[in-house]
Order: C-alpha cells, then structure tokens, then sequence
C-alpha cells in the first residue's frame, strides 16, 4: 500500500485554495515523489511504514503539498508528462521559457519548497554511513 503523507484538507491549508476534484490522486502521487526524494534519508517509522515523529510528519506533509502546488503551478497533472513553463502566470508571479525534464528517467523533480521542507526537517541529504 502506498504511504500517502497528506490529506486534501493539509493541501487546502497549505495552498488556501480548494483542493481539486483528483486532490486524493495527486498526493499520492505526490507522497511518491516525496518517498523517491527519501531513499537515503532514515526515520523511525510504524509497522505501516509511516513515520512516528511529529516533526517528520508535519515535514512529509509539507513536502507532499508543496510538490502538488509546485505540479499544479508547472501544468502537470501528476504523470511527470506535462511540459515546464513556456508561459505560466500566476496572480502577480510569471514565468515563461522551457526547461527540459530531470536529466534522468529516475530522478524526482522535486517542488523547491519540498526540497526545503525535507532539509529542514533533517531528511535531506540523505546519507547512510
């Protein structure tokens, strides 16, 4: 089963936006970037695979609802398949040109605010010594 780390209600208090129809969808994929970004990163976790600190929780959370945002502000739909900018506007906020996809098949094309979440939370860089 798939841990997902957020729920549309955390998205729409994160975004202060309603969260979308495919909001469920979304996170879960989401929540999948989130764990491909972790793969070195080590937390205690329940026999769901959830983890137990709060402090890493409300990170996970975070980090899933910014990626959302990030996807959502990019056009895409959670599939990775969606083009980057070309022309994005958003309230005062435009970004235009094009920027190619993660240089490999396997990389997460992580939202900067997940990113940072994570960092600040102690997930990232995620090194096992």
């Amino acid at each position: 089963m798939a841990r997902v780390y957020a729920t549309p209600e955390q998205l729409t208090a994160w975004t202060g936006q309603p969260a979308p129809a495919d909001a469920d969808r979304l996170l879960m994929r989401a929540s999948e970037d989130v764990d491909d970004a972790l793969t070195a990163a080590v937390y205690c976790t329940d026999t769901a695979g959830m983890p137990t600190d709060p402090a890493i929780v409300q990170a996970l959370a975070d980090a899933a609802c910014a990626q959302v945002e990030y996807q959502q502000a990019t056009g895409d739909d959670g599939t990775g398949a969606a083009g980057r900018w070309d022309s994005v506007s958003i309230g005062p906020v435009s970004l235009s040109g094009r920027k190619d996809g993660p240089a490999d098949a396997g990389d997460v094309d992580l939202a900067p605010r997940a990113h940072r979440a994570l960092r600040r939370a102690g997930l990232l860089p995620g090194v096992i010594w």
